[in-house]
């Protein structure tokens, strides 16, 4: 199994380096890394590039001229991983991502246990995200499939794991062969809900493992979900969650109202906890606005003129054109 790890940077230039020194200390080595700076101007891009010469040729920087979003970001990214027709899992983290030394090893690990009792048809894996204090991170945190059947989770306990229906991109492994199949994340969402969306579109039909042996670090300034007083960034979350609903296969449609359902409970927390509904009714008009009256754009039309290399724009093309089929 060859693994190629993607890495989305802006302006964390510090946590950047000791995350990609991390990705360098692995057990079990990465066989490629693709780093995707947004934009930054902190001097991540130069320190990555600095970093990246002792990988020599499975390293690739991409520096873009625009900040796109983690959406955007992730998207370039994984259609540069998937360029090279060698690699079989894509390894998504943001630049705030430490991976322990063993957490590669112990996800293929879980797949190799996995792949012992039945067919290979896992999409996509997650690691368990913990904060600075060893905790495990609330905003990370994966759920149990809903409805997933006895053998399912019969067999998901045999490689010592648990099944999902979707996966943050705070280490997530995707399938590279799927995703040949179905294209990158939407990069018109810049921020929140891109990887939910993906994931379940990724996991639609397929089976997916939180994988608990595998362990990453998420150093974010507070231990927290991210409903907990977001600010302007809610309006991403109001706009993003109507895009997924209105416009995205990635989940059925029992399950839609399902998440509708929780959806709904989580922004009525999210205004019940937070010192500023003001701004969360400002987000929460424009956010309807948009997620009812617009569609996202295209994600090669997003990333036109943002300094996508050629051959990773012709893959995007490539996969846009297959998924619209």
């Amino acid at each position: 199994m060859r693994v190629t790890a993607v890495l989305v940077a802006y302006n964390r230039r510090e946590l950047l380096q000791e995350s990609l020194a991390a990705l360098a200390a692995q057990s079990r080595p990465v066989d490629r890394l693709v780093v995707v700076d947004n934009a930054s101007d902190d001097g991540s891009a130069d320190a990555a590039e600095e970093l990246l010469d002792a990988w020599g040729g499975r390293a690739r920087l991409i520096r873009l001229n625009e900040n796109t979003g983690g959406a955007g970001g992730f998207a370039v990214g994984i259609a540069a991983a998937v360029v090279e027709e060698s690699t079989d899992w894509v390894w998504v983290m943001d630049d705030d991502t430490v991976p322990e030394p063993h957490a590669l090893a112990e996800a293929l690990n879980a797949h190799a246990r996995y792949v012992e009792s039945g067919q290979d048809d896992l999409a996509v894996m997650g690691s368990r995200v913990v904060w600075t204090d060893g905790g495990d991170h609330p905003m990370n945190t994966p759920k149990p499939k809903i409805r997933a059947d006895r053998r399912e989770r019969e067999r998901a306990a045999k490689a010592e794991c648990m099944e999902i229906r979707s996966i943050s991109f705070v280490s997530a492994f995707l399938r590279a062969s799927r995703v040949r199949q179905l294209g990158v994340p939407v990069a018109d969402y810049f921020l929140w809900n891109d990887d939910f969306e993906f994931s379940t579109r990724m996991l639609r039909g397929a089976r997916g493992l939180f994988v608990p042996e595998s362990v990453v670090t998420h150093k974010t300034a507070k231990r927290g979900s991210s409903d907990q007083d977001p600010g302007p960034r809610f309006f991403y979350e109001v706009r993003n969650k109507l895009w997924v609903f209105r416009k995205s296969n990635g989940l059925y449609s029992w399950e839609k109202a399902a998440y509708f359902a929780a959806t709904l409970r989580r922004w009525y927390r999210t205004f019940a906890a937070s010192r500023d509904r003001r701004q969360l009714l400002d987000c929460l008009g424009r956010g309807l606005r948009e997620g009812f009256g617009k569609n996202p754009r295209p994600t090669r039309e997003v990333l036109r003129n943002v300094g996508v290399p050629v051959d990773v724009k012709i893959e995007i093309d490539r996969m846009q054109k297959l998924g619209s089929r």
